[in-house]
């Protein structure tokens, strides 16, 4: 599916007449205007973290489209009064990650804008992991970026051997971590490779966050970790502003606004 994602066939096909409501459950628009107006909806009873697609970008013009892009995505939010409840979700291969010269830096420089222009309307901003093989890169950027931006959110994958460890590094008094399962396809020596291994990963990581003194973000939406994750906030004296619970837009809405209405902070991933 990743690699459908980077076809522009594909996305010409998808976003052609006939598949424009599978898409829109899923996906908020192709400009600003059309996220801003779905996050609106979305933060009458949720949290909202939007994310501008254009991953892998392989020219330095891309990364700072990108980065313009989120500059002016922010400015919207905070004119049209959202900023308080929706912030914004970045992949620093969308911003220069996997560029041929300089990469780091300039995916280092390009976060530290966004993160400029989300402090200016008072919001904040959640790193994205993605493949093994950028997680040391991606933390890297994570901790420079929190010399100046310490609210800025970290996400790491239960499928990875190493997460339970990295856990307890991000652990710390204003540390913002996402905890999902991982969505990339690794080798066994670096990740679990079977879903019940998998699952007791998350749980074994979600306890190290839960009693840690940061904010876990839980992003899933299997009803038994969820149960997990709110009998470990109990157990640990954490209330309902003491975690989060993710889930990506158009997957389980009902679930979503059902535990909203009992009074627990969820966010909703918003591509």
């Amino acid at each position: 599916m990743l690699g459908a994602a980077r076809s522009p066939a594909v996305r010409a096909a998808v976003e052609s007449g006939p598949f424009d409501p599978l898409v829109a459950r899923f996906v908020a628009g192709t400009d600003v205007a059309h996220a801003v107006a779905v996050a609106r909806d979305l933060a009458a009873d949720r949290l909202v973290t939007v994310d501008h697609l254009g991953e892998d970008v392989t020219e330095r013009a891309q990364a700072d489209t990108n980065v313009a892009a989120y500059e002016d995505l922010l400015r919207a939010l905070g004119h049209a009064g959202l900023a308080g409840r929706v912030e914004v979700s970045v992949k620093l291969s969308a911003l220069g990650q996997r560029l041929p010269k300089d990469a780091d830096k300039i995916a280092l420089d390009s976060a530290r804008r966004i993160c400029e222009a989300a402090a200016a309307v008072g919001t904040t901003v959640t790193v994205d992991m993605e493949d093994h093989t950028t997680t040391d890169a991606t933390l890297g950027t994570v901790r420079d970026l929190r010399v100046d931006f310490p609210w800025t959110g970290a996400v790491l994958q239960a499928q990875l051997r190493r997460t339970e460890a990295d856990c307890r590094d991000l652990a710390g008094p204003g540390s913002r971590v996402r905890l999902c399962k991982g969505a990339y396809d690794e080798p066994a020596a670096v990740a679990h490779r079977r879903r019940a291994d998998v699952d007791l990963a998350f749980v074994r990581c979600l306890r190290v966050l839960m009693a840690g003194e940061g904010l876990p973000m839980v992003a899933t939406h299997d009803p038994r970790l969820l149960a997990i994750a709110r009998h470990l906030a109990d157990v640990t004296g954490r209330g309902p502003d003491g975690y989060e619970l993710q889930m990506l837009h158009g997957v389980r809405p009902r679930a979503q606004a059902g535990l909203a209405a009992e009074g627990l902070r969820v966010r909703v991933y918003l591509p």
